[in-house]
This record gives structure tokens, C-alpha cells and sequence, in this order.
């Protein structure tokens, strides 16, 4: 169990021509789990590699549990780590794997053997201990990474993209392997991960990062709702948020976000912080649950309404994903499995207004 603080951490390649990650400051804590995501070349691999002790700091400093550790070690440091890649030495059992790291330091052979098989049963791999990396499927072999790192009962778990090599079927069961082993064994995570449904479903909080900065960082749900920018709108949420260019007009005392096509008014509490861009270009973001068949809502405003033609029908069960082309914009509506509109047809679609996000143009930051 470990507290984490970064500040003002900073990594540069190439003899400082490469700014890997620029100024972030973090303060992690005991038993969080806290996510690291974004694109790739973010910067979020590499703040776990410093923490690890496997980067070496170009300025900042790292924090575990109020000791400086810029100069501490790897080894020295009572991290694990769990790669992409599984990094399982092939010539050695799965047993040998697990052992490794523990005869290096020296621990008695009756103490490696206790870790193993502790760990071997919480991941239920003990059967698999006599094999050799290769006959081991892909999620087997990334328990027996996770088993490395268990058996050392280290303060903290670092986790480099850790489900990526596998398909979705075992991403969504490792998620919940590692869900579990975290509530077991309430010590401090910090995962890494390109996929921000591994980040909205694992983690206490998350940090989305673009170019080396940290964008946001907060509640999954909080980030969800409340993003900060254009780029966090787009990038958290499947699918990706609706972004649509316009203009806000004002008629008769309300405020209309004017797309060139439709007009859509805008909810009476927006006004105020909307007021200072009358007249200017903005981009609303709009998330593909919140807009409806007006089929099935009816009792909507006209000035919620927008006319659209639905080109694709995309049904996946539970639910249904409609591709539409309004104006200029295309867009995506996740309805009911119930409704599945004819396609080429236009038809009526309801904007749920109090959900919606504005940003402005230039800055890219949230306006409403």
C-alpha cells in the first residue's frame, strides 16, 4: 500500500527535442486505482515508467510514501509491473515464471513455493504450473504476468496496457479478474490503457492525456457528463459524441444554436453563460443515447426537433445504433432495440437539450 505524488514531471527524448510529457502533477492515493489514458503517443507510458524506476526523470519529482525516489532503483522500489507483452521467460514453467523474481532476492525455497501457490489459486492458473509459456493461451499467459507481480506483495501495481493482445471476450474477463484481485489484495493500482472502456469500467478515477499534458482528470461518470474540453468529449464514450459546427442566434428573447439546416433551441439556464457568444461560431456535442425517435417522444418541443435522413440501421441486440446526415453533419443515435427506422427515409429526431455540450471554436474548451 503506497501513496504516489508526482510534481511537475517532465520527460524529453532526443536531447530535449521530444517532449514525451510536459509538467504533470499528480497525487495518487492509498489503494486508488487510478487509470492513465488517452491516444497513443500521450505520454501515459512513460509517467509509468518513471514511477517504475525504468525512465529515468528529466525534471520533476516522484513521491512514494513521502520518500523522493528519482534515484531509487527499479528493484529498490517495491513496484510490479505487468506488461504488454507478458514478458515470460519461454524456456521456463509457468511455476519458474512466478518463482523468479523471489529467488533473485533471496527468499527461502518454502516461502517462494507458499507465494506461488497463493497466488496460482487466486488466479486459478495452479494447474497450469508445469507448462511452458507457449502452450498457454493469451489470457492465461497474462495471468501468469499477473501472478509474478502478486507473489512479490508489492506497495504498488503497475499495468502497461496490459489487455491488448487479447480479444474482446477475454478483455472483458481480465477486467474483471483484475477488478477482483484489486478488491483482494487493497493495494495501490496505476493502469495504463488506450481503451477508454477499460478506463470508464476500472478505474476510481481517470486521467485522460493528449501531447504529454493532462486534459482532465476525475470521476469516470464526472468526465463522462462534465468534460472539460472538445478533445476529452470525443475521446471518452462509445460511440465517440456527436460534434456538429454552428452558430448561436437569439429570437424573441431565446437563444438557437443555428446549424445552417435546422435550429435548435437551447435550455433557459444556458442563456447566461451562452449570452456572450450571440452571433459567434461554437461546436455543440451531443452523445448518441440523448437523441430520440420522435416516434417514441412525442410530447417534444418542435424547437428540440431535427429533420434527418437515417442512411445506416446498425442493430446489436439490446440496442440499436442509427447513422443519420443532417445539413452538413453526420451523426450516430443509440435508440431501443424497437426501433428501426427504414433507411434512406427522413425521418424526425428529438435532442435532448439539458444533455447537450457546447465548446468554443478557437480554445476548444467547454462553453455550457
Amino acid at each position: 500500500m503506497a501513496h504516489i505524488s508526482i510534481k511537475n514531471l517532465s520527460k524529453s527524448y532526443k536531447n530535449g527535442q521530444q517532449n514525451a510529457v510536459k509538467n504533470v502533477s499528480l497525487e495518487i492515493e492509498d489503494k486508488e486505482f487510478l487509470v492513465l489514458v488517452g491516444p497513443s503517443g500521450c505520454g501515459k507510458s512513460s509517467i509509468l515508467r518513471m514511477v517504475a524506476g525504468l525512465e529515468d526523470v528529466t525534471s520533476g519529482e516522484i513521491f512514494i510514501d513521502d520518500k523522493l525516489v528519482n534515484d531509487v532503483p527499479a528493484k529498490d522500489r517495491n513496484i510490479a509491473m505487468v506488461f504488454q507483452n507478458y514478458a515470460l521467460y519461454p524456456h521456463m514453467s509457468v511455476f519458474e515464471n512466478m518463482a523468479f523474481g523471489l529467488k533473485l532476492r533471496g527468499y527461502p525455497k518454502p516461502e517462494i513455493e507458499k507465494r506461488v501457490h497463493e497466488a496460482a489459486d487466486i488466479l486459478g492458473i495452479r494447474k497450469y504450473l508445469d507448462r511452458r509459456p507457449r502452450q498457454l493461451s493469451g489470457g492465461e499467459r497474462q495471468r501468469v504476468a499477473l501472478g509474478r507481480a502478486i507473489v512479490r506483495k508489492p506497495a504498488v501495481f503497475l499495468f502497461d496496457e496490459p489487455l491488448s493482445n487479447l480479444d474482446a471476450k477475454m478483455r472483458v474477463q481480465m477486467r474483471t479478474e483484475i477488478h477482483k484481485l484489486r478488491m483482494r489484495l487493497q493495494t495501490t493500482f496505476i493502469y495504463v490503457t488506450h481503451d477508454q472502456t477499460e478506463a470508464m469500467t476500472m478505474g476510481d478515477r481517470i486521467v485522460v492525456m493528449k501531447d504529454g499534458i493532462i486534459q482532465q482528470c476525475a470521476e469516470p461518470v464526472f468526465i463522462y457528463d462534465h468534460p472539460k474540453n472538445k478533445f476529452v468529449s470525443s475521446f471518452i464514450g462509445s460511440p465517440p459524441i456527436n460534434l456538429l459546427n454552428g452558430r448561436i442566434i437569439k429570437k424573441e428573447r431565446k437563444f438557437f444554436f443555428d446549424e445552417g439546416k435546422f435550429q435548435i433551441k437551447l435550455t433557459e439556464d444556458m442563456f447566461t453563460k451562452i449570452s456572450s457568444y450571440e452571433g459567434k461560431d461554437v461546436t455543440m456535442g451531443i452523445r448518441s443515447e440523448d437523441i430520440y425517435d420522435k416516434l417514441f417522444a412525442f410530447e417534444a418541443s418542435d424547437d428540440n426537433t431535427v429533420r434527418a435522413t437515417c442512411e445506416v440501421v446498425e442493430p446489436l441486440g439490446s440496442e440499436v445504433y442509427l447513422y443519420l446526415s443532417s445539413g452538413k453533419h453526420n451523426f450516430i443515435a443509440r435508440v431501443g432495440a424497437h426501433d428501426r427506422p427504414e433507411v434512406n427515409r427522413e425521418m424526425d429526431l428529438v435532442f435532448d437539450m439539458s444533455k447537450v455540450h457546447f465548446f468554443d471554436v478557437q480554445t476548444e474548451e467547454t462553453i455550457v
